[in-house]
């Protein structure tokens, strides 16, 4: 019996994107060229501008989802939202799980309704459309919230569109093999 690769590769990514949500919680606090108490750990995303160390894996977080519809369906994009604002909620420090679960909901579901009108023209504008629009949610909810300033959203805008950048040639490979939407 053949196994169909979209379906496969929707399963690694919907893994993918659950285990993005408890790894960019745990960077925040533990990985970064600078740690300070009480503030998250920063990285350099570009010259003269940083950001909280979990923002590459949040922008990955947003693409990988987009790969979860598209291999998956619509169920399984929304199953994924939800799952992941549970696991956000449940795995950030307590005075932080606030702000994350209702910044991932808020960006996965700007994400999910940029994405969905777009995919069946147009996968790689759908996949950096969403993803920055949504990583800009994300960032100004999550940074509020959590920090009532939005003093890193520069850089983690910045931050997080790498992890976009960084996911255009795999979209594009996505095509082949998942040529339209489940």
């Amino acid at each position: 019996m053949k196994r169909d690769p979209a379906a496969r590769v929707g399963a690694l990514a919907f893994l993918a994107f659950l285990g993005c949500i408890p790894l960019a919680n745990w960077m925040i606090g533990h990985v970064g060229t600078v740690c300070s108490p009480g503030a998250p750990c920063l990285i350099p995303v570009a010259p003269h501008l940083v950001a909280p160390s979990g923002v590459l894996v949040a922008g990955l977080a947003l693409v990988l989802r987009d790969v979860v519809q598209r291999c998956l369906g619509t169920v399984w994009g929304v199953l994924a939202i939800a799952m992941g604002t549970a696991a956000s909620v449940l795995v950030a420090p307590a005075q932080l799980a606030l702000a994350s679960g209702t910044a991932f909901l808020l960006s996965e579901l700007t994400d999910f309704a940029v994405y969905a009108p777009l995919q069946r023209r147009r996968l790689v504008l759908a996949v950096v459309a969403s993803a920055s629009t949504g990583l800009v949610v994300d960032s100004a909810v999550f940074l509020w919230l959590a920090f009532g300033s939005l003093a890193y959203l520069p850089g983690q805008v910045v931050g997080k569109l790498w992890a976009v950048v960084f996911s255009i040639p795999f979209v594009r490979l996505l095509r082949r093999v998942a040529p339209t939407p489940a």
